[in-house]
């Protein structure tokens, strides 16, 4: 989690609206944090795990990661390898 100060917020408010990760807002005065502030966008927990395979994930519907992640790799293996279905 990241620790930003409330000037911080007010110098550059994209901070918020570009979230990816809760935040907590600390008072550097008092040292305490005042507030936590979570995103409302959930990511992708595949996308997020694909790494340099997130291109051949956008197409997979599967909910279960292993099978979503072996169907990017074999799909990446096709393609590297020139293999045919």
């Amino acid at each position: 989690m990241q620790s930003v100060s409330i000037g911080e917020i007010q110098k550059n408010i994209s901070l918020i609206t570009k979230l990816k990760e809760s935040v907590s807002v600390i008072d550097k005065r008092k040292n305490k944090i005042i507030a936590i502030i979570t995103p409302t966008h959930e990511n992708s927990v595949i996308d997020e795990l694909a790494g340099k395979y997130t291109h051949l994930a956008k197409n997979i519907k599967d909910k279960d990661l292993n099978t979503a992640r072996e169907k990017a790799m074999i799909e990446a293996m096709r393609e590297k390898y020139g293999i045919s279905h």
